[in-house]
């Protein structure tokens, strides 16, 4: 599958200041990772330590929390992982929350095709 990344806002639940950053969209992650030194900056608070499973096997006991994101004039309140420097990722809840997909070929995030009889 490829990869691409796109640009979100994220900022503390209570409001105030967006950072902008790019992220790379992580249909294989669970969870949207911003680097902990971010979250910290934006004042956001870990709620939990969870057990993370990485895409080759190890582990690591990581803090979560829940951040404001903004995408594509949409906001939503979304869990996020306390994550390393350089990790910037966009995982499956956040999708979910936004209602989209990934298109690797046109690499970008497009409408999620919702069936309403799965209502």
């Amino acid at each position: 599958m490829g990869t691409f990344d796109v640009t979100l806002g994220v900022g503390k639940l209570e409001g105030g200041e967006l950072v902008e950053v790019s992220a790379l969209v992580d249909t294989g992650a669970t969870h949207t990772a911003i680097p902990r030194s971010l979250l910290e900056q934006l004042h956001v608070e870990p709620k939990v330590d969870r057990l993370v499973r990485f895409a080759d096997g190890s582990t690591k006991v990581l803090s979560r929390g829940q951040v404001r994101i903004v995408y594509d004039g949409q906001e939503w309140i979304c869990p996020v992982i306390f994550g390393a420097e350089d990790q910037y990722l966009l995982g499956a809840t956040t999708l979910e929350a936004f209602e989209l997909m990934a298109d690797p070929v046109g690499q970008q995030l497009v409408p999620a095709e919702i069936d309403p009889r799965s209502f």
